[in-house]
């Protein structure tokens, strides 16, 4: 199995940094037995640039997006993790998200869709976390990753949301949320 794991977040060490640490470590303890391939990107450190491709499905542009884009077209998981900023995800993100659009063009445009040259529709996670109480915080994040993972031929099998947290590390005081993370990459990982 392939998993691509996406670490949205622009700050090393930050809250959803470190829960998808969890989620990236169990998976490798789970591929050491069955030999499962995982990718780890981080878009706020690749050089972006904003313009896909609609007529042939493949961007033309030339960037490290073309290192994202194949793990994509290959995985079988996809894992995003990002922070919430004011109510959607950071630039690095959705810039990532953006340039995704060659999939979307791909699968509705030239009825091409991913699950036929990896075999299947993938499974897409989402992990996010945000400083505020809000009850719609992740209404954005969440309705932007489900056609994220909709374009990349996945459905969005589940997430992880956490309200509230916002200095740097301060994920690890939250009584469940590093486990839930660990938890979620065995059950992914897992045949």
């Amino acid at each position: 199995m392939n998993i691509t794991a996406i670490y949205g977040s622009p700050r090393d060490g930050g809250n959803t940094d470190l829960l998808l640490a969890e989620f990236v470590r169990s998976t490798r303890h789970e591929r050491q037995r069955d030999r499962n391939q995982a990718a780890k990107f981080i878009p706020s450190r690749r050089a972006l640039n904003a313009e896909p491709a609609m007529k042939t499905g493949i961007c033309v542009l030339q960037d490290d997006m073309e290192k994202i884009y194949s793990c994509i077209r290959d995985a079988h998981v996809v894992c995003l993790s990002a922070p919430v900023f004011f109510y959607g995800f950071n630039a690095g993100t959705k810039a990532m998200i953006d340039r995704s659009q060659c999939f979307w063009a791909g699968k509705y445009v030239l009825k091409r869709p991913l699950s036929s040259v990896r075999g299947g529709k993938g499974k897409g996670y989402l992990i996010s976390v945000g400083a505020t109480k809000g009850q719609k915080m992740f209404d954005c994040v969440l309705l932007t990753a489900r056609y994220f993972f909709d374009a990349i031929d996945m459905e969005l099998a589940q997430s992880l949301l956490y309200r509230q947290i916002d200095a740097k590390g301060a994920i690890r005081n939250h009584p469940t949320a590093l486990k839930e993370a660990y938890e979620l990459g065995v059950s992914v990982a897992k045949p």
